[in-house]
Protein backbone atom coordinates (compact mmCIF):
# COMPACT_ATOMS: atom_id res chain seq x y z
CA UNK A 1 0.00 0.00 0.00
CA UNK A 2 1.21 3.48 -0.85
CA UNK A 3 1.37 6.20 1.78
CA UNK A 4 1.09 9.94 2.20
CA UNK A 5 3.26 11.09 5.12
CA UNK A 6 2.71 14.29 7.06
CA UNK A 7 5.58 14.71 9.52
CA UNK A 8 6.17 17.21 12.28
CA UNK A 9 3.11 19.44 11.85
CA UNK A 10 3.34 22.00 14.64
CA UNK A 11 0.43 23.96 16.08
CA UNK A 12 -0.59 25.83 19.19
CA UNK A 13 -3.71 24.47 20.86
CA UNK A 14 -5.72 24.38 24.08
CA UNK A 15 -6.01 20.72 25.00
CA UNK A 16 -5.59 19.24 28.45
CA UNK A 17 -7.33 18.54 31.72
CA UNK A 18 -5.63 21.33 33.68
CA UNK A 19 -7.19 24.79 33.58
CA UNK A 20 -3.89 26.42 32.55
CA UNK A 21 -3.71 24.14 29.50
CA UNK A 22 -7.19 25.23 28.46
CA UNK A 23 -6.49 28.96 28.89
CA UNK A 24 -2.77 29.41 28.17
CA UNK A 25 -2.42 26.64 25.59
CA UNK A 26 0.74 24.91 24.45
CA UNK A 27 2.54 23.46 21.43
CA UNK A 28 1.49 20.20 19.81
CA UNK A 29 3.24 18.18 17.12
CA UNK A 30 1.27 15.86 14.86
CA UNK A 31 2.54 13.11 12.55
CA UNK A 32 0.13 11.42 10.13
CA UNK A 33 0.50 8.39 7.86
CA UNK A 34 -2.27 7.81 5.31
CA UNK A 35 -2.52 4.53 3.41
CA UNK A 36 -3.99 4.89 -0.07
CA UNK A 37 -3.48 3.76 -3.65
CA UNK A 38 -1.35 6.39 -5.38
CA UNK A 39 -0.68 4.47 -8.60
CA UNK A 40 -3.19 6.34 -10.77
CA UNK A 41 -1.99 9.70 -9.46
CA UNK A 42 1.58 8.69 -10.31
CA UNK A 43 0.68 7.43 -13.78
CA UNK A 44 -1.57 10.33 -14.76
CA UNK A 45 -0.06 13.25 -12.80
CA UNK A 46 -3.68 14.15 -11.94
CA UNK A 47 -4.50 15.71 -8.56
CA UNK A 48 -8.01 14.23 -8.73
CA UNK A 49 -6.43 10.76 -8.34
CA UNK A 50 -4.96 11.63 -4.92
CA UNK A 51 -5.84 13.80 -1.94
CA UNK A 52 -4.78 17.43 -1.65
CA UNK A 53 -2.05 17.87 0.96
CA UNK A 54 -3.43 21.34 1.68
CA UNK A 55 -6.84 19.89 2.53
CA UNK A 56 -5.28 17.21 4.76
CA UNK A 57 -3.17 19.84 6.54
CA UNK A 58 -6.21 22.04 7.08
CA UNK A 59 -8.11 19.16 8.71
CA UNK A 60 -5.30 18.59 11.19
CA UNK A 61 -4.85 22.32 11.81
CA UNK A 62 -8.56 22.86 12.48
CA UNK A 63 -8.68 20.03 15.00
CA UNK A 64 -5.63 21.25 16.91
CA UNK A 65 -6.21 25.01 16.81
CA UNK A 66 -9.98 25.46 16.68
CA UNK A 67 -11.28 22.63 18.92
CA UNK A 68 -10.61 21.85 22.58
CA UNK A 69 -10.25 18.40 24.12
CA UNK A 70 -9.27 17.27 27.60
CA UNK A 71 -7.31 14.32 26.21
CA UNK A 72 -4.86 14.08 23.34
CA UNK A 73 -6.46 10.68 22.75
CA UNK A 74 -9.67 12.51 21.79
CA UNK A 75 -7.73 14.96 19.63
CA UNK A 76 -6.05 12.10 17.75
CA UNK A 77 -9.37 10.29 17.30
CA UNK A 78 -11.04 13.37 15.83
CA UNK A 79 -8.15 14.01 13.46
CA UNK A 80 -8.25 10.38 12.29
CA UNK A 81 -12.01 10.34 11.71
CA UNK A 82 -12.02 13.69 9.88
CA UNK A 83 -9.17 12.56 7.62
CA UNK A 84 -10.86 9.25 6.78
CA UNK A 85 -14.13 11.07 6.07
CA UNK A 86 -12.34 13.40 3.63
CA UNK A 87 -11.76 10.80 0.91
CA UNK A 88 -12.68 7.24 0.05
CA UNK A 89 -9.14 6.91 -1.34
CA UNK A 90 -7.83 6.82 2.23
CA UNK A 91 -7.81 3.24 3.52
CA UNK A 92 -6.03 3.61 6.86
CA UNK A 93 -4.69 6.47 8.94
CA UNK A 94 -2.14 6.54 11.73
CA UNK A 95 -2.17 9.70 13.85
CA UNK A 96 0.44 10.54 16.46
CA UNK A 97 -0.08 13.57 18.69
CA UNK A 98 2.88 14.77 20.75
CA UNK A 99 2.58 17.05 23.74
CA UNK A 100 6.12 18.32 24.36
CA UNK A 101 5.14 20.69 27.18
CA UNK A 102 2.86 18.39 29.19
CA UNK A 103 2.47 19.57 32.80
CA UNK A 104 4.41 16.65 34.25
CA UNK A 105 7.31 16.94 36.69
CA UNK A 106 10.48 15.54 35.19
CA UNK A 107 12.70 15.57 32.14
CA UNK A 108 11.17 14.31 28.89
CA UNK A 109 11.02 15.05 25.18
CA UNK A 110 7.24 14.65 24.93
CA UNK A 111 4.25 12.57 25.81
CA UNK A 112 2.34 11.20 22.86
CA UNK A 113 -0.45 8.94 21.70
CA UNK A 114 -0.49 6.99 18.45
CA UNK A 115 -3.72 5.59 17.03
CA UNK A 116 -4.56 3.64 13.90
CA UNK A 117 -7.97 3.67 12.24
CA UNK A 118 -9.26 2.08 9.02
CA UNK A 119 -11.89 3.13 6.51
CA UNK A 120 -15.28 1.54 7.26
Amino acid sequence: MDQILMKGLQFYGYHGVMEAEKTLGQKFTVHVTLDCDLKQAGLTDDLRKTVSYAVLYSIVETNVTKKKFDLIEALAENIAMDLLNESALLRRVIVEVEKPEAPVQGIFKSFAVRIERVQQ
